[in-house]
């Protein structure tokens, strides 16, 4: 059995939305549960094994897998006929997985801390600026409409969930990127998955 650990209106609608999109909606059980929210609302949740009661979390008959990035990963590669993961040997495979890699270990990292308004030189030198990560995401999609071209992947889902969650950049190719990833029928899926299970 393989259940998704969910909190609506968090970092784990991305992955109902994945779920939507790789036909594997019906494969995998949600299991909505309460998550402490940054305005002090939520608890946590007895229910959900994860180690500090976040999500996403995936357990796989008893393997549980944490983080979106090493979700996003696993579920394409075990659900990988809709394409939207890149499979070893392909050319794009390293483009796919620095993608991946990069939005866990500098994209989450420069949005949250610039949300919460902490500013210093070394998260810079280390980090990079929100405005490198929008002038990087501009350069890949100067001309083309995805992250690897013509096909929309999971790097697309990943990269533009903290823009559907923020709010667009306000540069065109980017608004525009957005716009198609959440025009997407697992971004319209988690949506109103999230409508219907918030109130629960």
């Amino acid at each position: 059995m393989i259940t998704l650990f969910h909190a609506p209106r968090s970092r784990s609608t991305r992955i109902v939305a994945l779920l939507k999109e790789l036909d594997a909606h019906d494969a995998v059980r949600i299991e909505c549960v309460s998550i402490p929210r940054m305005d002090g609302s939520g608890v946590r949740d007895a229910r959900n094994p994860h180690p500090e009661g976040k999500v996403p979390l995936l357990d796989h008959d008893g393997v549980l897998v944490r983080e979106s990035s090493a979700i996003i990963q696993y579920l394409t590669e075990l659900f990988p006929k809709t394409g939207l993961g890149i499979p070893t040997g392909h050319p794009q495979r390293g483009a796919y997985l620095g993608w991946l890699g990069w939005y866990a270990g500098v994209v989450e990292p420069v949005l949250t801390l610039e949300a919460i308004g902490l500013d210093h030189p070394a998260l810079a030198r280390t980090f990079r600026s929100s405005a490198e990560i929008k002038a990087r995401l501009a350069a890949a999609l100067k001309d083309r409409p995805y992250l690897l071209g013509d096909h929309f992947s999971a790097a697309d889902l990943l990269l533009h969930s903290p823009y559907a969650w923020f709010g667009k950049p306000g540069e065109p190719a980017l608004d525009a990127w957005v716009d198609r990833c959440t025009d997407r029928p697992g971004a319209r899926f988690a949506a109103e998955f999230d409508a219907r299970h918030a109130a629960a």
